[in-house]
């Protein structure tokens, strides 16, 4: 962790490994706040296919990021680096220890070694991309940034529409390719 970020507890793990029981047992024991590090659990009623602590949990060892977003909105790394930074500088200056807890490893990375260089996500950008895609087809959008990145274009799938779109939105961002 960088040194400028306060001490910090890092629990980590695949679904239903234990980390909840015992991020709860820590937090019985110690002056710890908990951070949920999960990409599924900021969404609001997102109970089925998650390992959501119940509201008995919850309520004996409260969790931060769990429930803050509607499903129809969009949740980054970057926002969710952005949340953590501000919640754990709010957590020391309480005088307790965050605990970070979950399964969501790019969320840990971000968090440990900060993101690239690379610009954020644009809605416009990325709602442009997509109008055009759904006219011309991926396959065909993959052509495009074949012109502009071929390093890039050479490694995707020409239906990866995700990993195009982010290379073309970069590209049309900053002017210059991914790689």
């Amino acid at each position: 962790m960088p040194p400028s970020l306060p001490p910090a507890i890092f629990l980590f793990g695949p679904t239903a490994s234990g980390k909840t029981g015992a991020a709860v047992e820590i937090a019985s024991k110690l002056p710890v706040e908990i951070i949920s590090v999960d990409s599924a659990l900021v969404f609001k009623d997102m109970n089925i296919g998650t390992a959501k602590p119940d509201v008995e949990t919850l309520a004996k060892a409260p969790h931060h990021l769990i429930d803050i977003i509607e499903p129809t909105s969009a949740y980054s790394a970057a926002n969710f680096r952005s949340d953590a930074l501000r919640l754990m500088a709010e957590i020391t200056a309480r005088g307790k220890i965050p605990l970070l807890v979950g399964g969501t490893m790019l969320y840990f990375k971000a968090l440990e070694s900060g993101l690239s260089g690379l610009p954020e996500a644009n809605p416009a950008v990325r709602a442009r991309l997509d109008a055009r895609a759904a006219l011309i087809g991926w396959p065909a959008m993959h052509e495009k940034l074949a012109l502009i990145d071929a390093e890039t274009a050479a490694r995707l799938q020409p239906n990866d529409a995700q990993r195009i779109q982010r290379a073309l939105e970069v590209f049309e961002l900053t002017g210059e390719s991914m790689s």
